[in-house]
């Protein structure tokens, strides 16, 4: 799970696309948003677009992006069952 930011505004205002990568499948989603999107919106995005289509994952791996670290993020996941996996940061 990544965000990609920086993209010009669309006629919706949606400016950034929310990349979910189905490591099992290989499958990838890409999800328009706005960047400023609250968490709560995240989350019924991620449920009617990933969760619908492929049932509740037993692990994801995120960026250490503040959305995926929050409190709220963790006890979602913890409610579904699935483990939460950050990655490292890269440093070149």
């Amino acid at each position: 799970m990544d965000f990609v930011v920086g993209l010009p505004k669309t006629v919706k205002n949606l400016d950034a696309i929310w990349v979910i990568v189905d490591r099992l499948t290989k499958s990838a989603h890409f999800i328009p948003i706005n960047i400023r999107y609250p968490l709560e919106r995240l989350t019924k995005l991620y449920i009617s677009e990933i969760v619908r289509l492929h049932g509740v994952p037993t692990s994801i791996v995120s960026d250490r992006d503040p959305r995926f670290t929050s409190r709220f993020w963790e006890s979602l996941h913890k409610a579904l069952g699935t483990k939460l996996r950050l990655s490292s940061a890269y440093h070149p």
